[in-house]
């Protein structure tokens, strides 16, 4: 898909230290910026994600109305449109890539919604996911700029349980017998992405959501339908490991703390944040369980926790079905009326 803009970052600095000559930024906006460009969402991609599919939770009538909002979705480093491992020249190629992290993403986006559109405020910061991480990232990197926040099924930093369930993706990517350290050239690694389609399997849905056979209501015939339709093709639909591997490192090392004048004091992080927030995290979210953030909104001063309920897991943010559709784009609405 070719339906989307490239913002040039020019010679861009990582946290770590490593300079990307010629970054590059992906985006794509939908309606028009106001006057006084005071109806800006900014609504970051997750993990492997791309700009289209964060559409689910745009369009008319809903709470992000292209005919109301201005609505800039920023592809994350790694995602393979924005400056990645598979489309970088060397020296930072392949496995080269420079090490990213929330903080690095959120100052891209951050130059693109300055530079590009001279924006200033914005009325709200959302995403599901590694989306969500970035949402926490902007609001403590620029409280003056970001009004509100709305991160679901997310967390500012990413807990021991879940860097767990990580390290298991990694093994998998990493084990295929073509993987070669990360410099595999042109060749397809089928092996690695279908092992860790299976191990993401057993996370993204709760296991009442298995028990409940409710991936027949996606049109799957079949547990094991569902995991090499659904899993495995999600994996293989055009998904670099590199790529995988590199957005994989972002989300282990997120923490708000981690932003330069916080000295990785988390707490002190979340109590900088001036935007009103709504935490949406989802009942049976494996990855980000509500009490989880629960203790993130204990510590932002104008915040408030609205559990997703229902059994669809990490998922219930994804746009699967109608019933957490509505209960976020409520949310949403709810919070931008305010």
């Amino acid at each position: 898909m070719s339906d989307y803009e490239i913002f040039e970052l020019g010679d861009f600095t990582f946290l770590s230290g490593a300079t990307l000559r010629g970054a590059r930024l992906a985006y794509k906006t939908y309606g028009e910026p106001s006057p006084a460009k005071d109806n800006v969402i900014v609504y970051p991609t997750w993990y492997s994600g791309r700009h289209w599919d964060n559409e689910w939770l745009i369009g008319p009538g809903m709470t992000l109305d292209p005919e109301r909002y201005f609505i800039i979705v920023p592809n994350q480093f790694g995602n393979g449109l924005s400056s990645s491992p598979s489309n970088t020249p060397e020296p930072y190629d392949q496995a080269r890539f420079p090490r990213v992290t929330m903080y690095d993403n959120v100052e891209a986006q951050h130059r693109l919604v300055t530079e590009r559109f001279g924006v200033e405020r914005l009325a709200l910061v959302t995403g599901w996911s590694m989306g969500a991480g970035q949402t926490y990232q902007w609001a403590v990197s620029h409280p003056d700029m970001v009004q509100r926040m709305a991160p679901f099924c997310g967390s500012s930093h990413t807990s021991p349980h879940n860097k767990v369930f990580l390290e298991g993706v990694r093994a998998a990517l990493t084990a295929d017998g073509n993987y070669n350290g990360g410099f595999y050239g042109e060749r397809r690694l089928t092996t690695g992405l279908r092992a860790a389609a299976r191990v993401y399997a057993g996370w993204g849905f709760s296991q009442a959501f298995y028990w409940q056979h409710l991936y027949e209501r996606l049109g799957y015939t079949s547990l094991e339908d569902f995991l090499v339709g659904f899993w495995e093709g999600f994996f293989l639909d055009d998904r670099d490991p590199n790529n995988l591997l590199t957005m994989l490192r972002v989300w282990h090392s997120a923490d708000v703390g981690l932003t330069p004048g916080f000295n990785g004091d988390t707490e002190a992080a979340l109590a900088s944040i001036k935007a009103k927030a709504l935490v949406m995290p989802a009942e049976k979210d494996l990855y980000f369980p509500p009490e989880d953030e629960a203790w993130a909104v204990e510590r932002i001063p104008n915040a408030r926790l609205r559990v997703i309920p229902g059994v669809w897991g990490h998922f219930a943010g994804h746009g699967s079905n109608p019933e957490d559709v509505r209960f976020i784009d409520e949310g949403l609405r709810e919070l931008m009326a305010s």
